[in-house]
């Protein structure tokens, strides 16, 4: 009698049991990108959220965040967020210097103008979606995780101005206008740097007072050739020294006409309502 513990056929598995096992496998994939779709929709939430506006279309959300390399062919760039950030780019614009107009009544065209390009550009509109949280919510392609970091800081001003452009086209003028007075009034009404040159503001304060131009002199100069470090001093009849420091003696002068400007209580903002 012929023992059939050896015989290899007994042990491959029966039909059904391969058929359960090929089965699974797609089975498991649909799950995993329905848990995906799940994930992604609660991340859409989370930045409506910040944004303070609900999205008719969760597709131009998702168009905001997503960076050209993240797309399968280079060829369908116009799926990135760059056409939202050039609409969004003027629609900020047009909201800020309606915003100017109205705030600063007594502002003429020259400052009016320093205060837009101050509050436009992208430096500040990567602080906004900083304090926001967007950060994280950028998509890129394959990259190493200290290079896609740092992608995503550089691209942090274009992703706020997509931002607004999506949020333009899904409620409108006054969704959009709503959104960037959220983010900045206060701005608007405490410029982030100085407006002018406070070497211009304190020679400008002298002469209308009908001092001599402010005198710089150099106090002291330390570290190597390479980084050297300046101390100025600086003088208007009349008042006491105020002095500076910087890494440039242009620098220097500008921190020692601040100092003098802040201890003087000199406005360096123009002309404001």
């Amino acid at each position: 009698m012929t023992d059939d513990s050896n015989n290899p056929i007994e042990t491959a598995p029966k039909t059904d049991e391969v058929s359960s096992t090929t089965e699974a496998t797609p089975e498991t994939a649909a799950a995993r990108k329905k848990k995906a779709r799940a994930a992604a929709k609660v991340a859409a939430a989370e930045i409506e959220t910040r944004i303070g506006h609900s999205f008719k279309d969760p597709l131009l959300l998702a168009t905001a965040f997503t960076h050209v390399s993240a797309l399968k062919s280079q060829r369908s760039r116009t799926e990135s967020y760059q056409r939202l950030e050039f609409l969004g780019d003027h629609v900020l614009g047009l909201v800020v210097s309606d915003m100017l107009f109205r705030a600063f009544p007594n502002a003429d065209e020259g400052e009016l103008s320093k205060r837009l390009a101050d509050l436009v550009r992208k430096e500040a509109c990567a602080d906004v979606a900083r304090l926001l949280g967007l950060l994280e919510g950028i998509k890129l392609g394959t990259v190493g995780a200290g290079a896609g970091q740092r992608l995503r800081k550089s691209v942090l001003g274009d992703i706020c101005e997509a931002v607004i452009g999506a949020i333009f086209l899904d409620g409108g003028y006054p969704a959009a206008e709503s959104f960037v007075q959220r983010n900045w009034t206060e701005r608007m009404r405490k410029p982030v740097r100085p407006l002018r040159d406070p070497k211009t503001v304190l020679q400008e304060w002298a002469q209308g007072r009908g001092l001599p131009t402010p005198a710089y002199r150099e106090v002291e100069r330390s570290g190597p050739h390479h980084d050297p470090h300046f101390k100025i001093e600086v003088d208007v009849k009349g008042f006491a020294p105020a002095e500076g420091e910087g890494g440039s003696k242009r620098a220097a002068e500008k921190a020692a006409a601040q100092a003098m400007i802040a201890r003087e209580g000199v406005s360096s903002g123009g002309n404001e309502g």
